[in-house]
């Protein structure tokens, strides 16, 4: 298991797969550019008010990232949509979306829960259930693990939970399984620190001292270490007495 270091642009996960920002994952080998969790149409399929601004946001991180490392595929594991019934104009978007994106490299769309039954055809048009890139099976990660394949996915929309209602998109990554952080900047995110984020790692077959931890911001990478000693920080900081409860301590960025 690595050990924590200072902030970054990019980071090895494994051999050939690197963290990137915007919780992004780069396949070196196979030149794949991967995201999960992209909710797509989220402000349509929610029934709000609103533009679609979420949609375009996400796909002008994917291609201007697909672009910058010249990437030959662009996958999107699953739950690419928020949801499968939308109006006609929504669904225009989604798909003048995924033709932006199908510019700059191919596309391949795996379907998850979001996408129905139905998969999504009508809005995304063929959809597959997982695939294998590089020596990883791919896949959304909804449903149970098929054999002992190493294994990227996302379904998990896992964070790192700051306080109140902020918290940080992070990769979870151990040495046979991947946890992607979700695209879309509606969710809050699955709180690492939980039990039930445990109970999901478990189902996969790994444990909390497995996997390490990478925050993703925007345009940074801050690996944690193993989620196991992430999680005995917090739980000695929440123990521990405050000398000044209205003390706020001034925080240095990494430079």
């Amino acid at each position: 298991m690595k050990r924590a270091q200072r902030s970054c642009e990019r980071y090895e996960l494994s051999a050939g797969v690197y963290a990137l920002p915007g919780g992004l994952l780069w396949l070196q080998d196979s030149r794949s550019l991967l995201a999960a969790d992209a909710h797509f149409a989220y402000e349509e399929v929610i029934g709000g008010a609103l533009p679609l601004w979420s949609t375009a946001a996400s796909v002008g991180v994917l291609g201007a990232a697909a672009s910058s490392l010249v990437a030959d595929e662009i996958i999107l594991l699953g739950d690419v949509i928020h949801g499968s019934i939308m109006s006609e104009g929504a669904a225009q978007a989604v798909a003048a979306a995924v033709a932006s994106l199908r510019a700059i490299a191919r596309v391949t769309l795996l379907a998850g829960n979001h996408e129905g039954k139905s998969r999504g055809f009508a809005i995304l048009g063929e959809t597959l259930e997982e695939l294998d890139r590089d020596g990883w099976r791919l896949s959304h990660g909804d449903r149970p693990p098929d054999g002992n394949a190493r294994a990227i996915v996302g379904h998990l929309h896992p964070s790192l939970h700051l306080g109140g209602s902020q918290s940080v998109p992070a990769f979870l990554a151990g040495s046979r399984l991947i946890v992607m952080p979700a695209l879309t900047p509606y969710s809050r995110g699955l709180d690492i620190c939980s039990e039930a984020c445990t109970q999901a790692l478990r189902a996969r077959g790994v444990m909390p001292r497995d996997v390490q931890v990478i925050a993703s911001s925007a345009v940074r990478l801050f690996p944690f270490g193993s989620l196991l000693d992430l999680r005995a920080n917090v739980r000695a900081r929440k123990e521990a007495p405050s000398r000044n409860r209205f003390h706020r301590p001034h925080l240095q960025p990494d430079l």
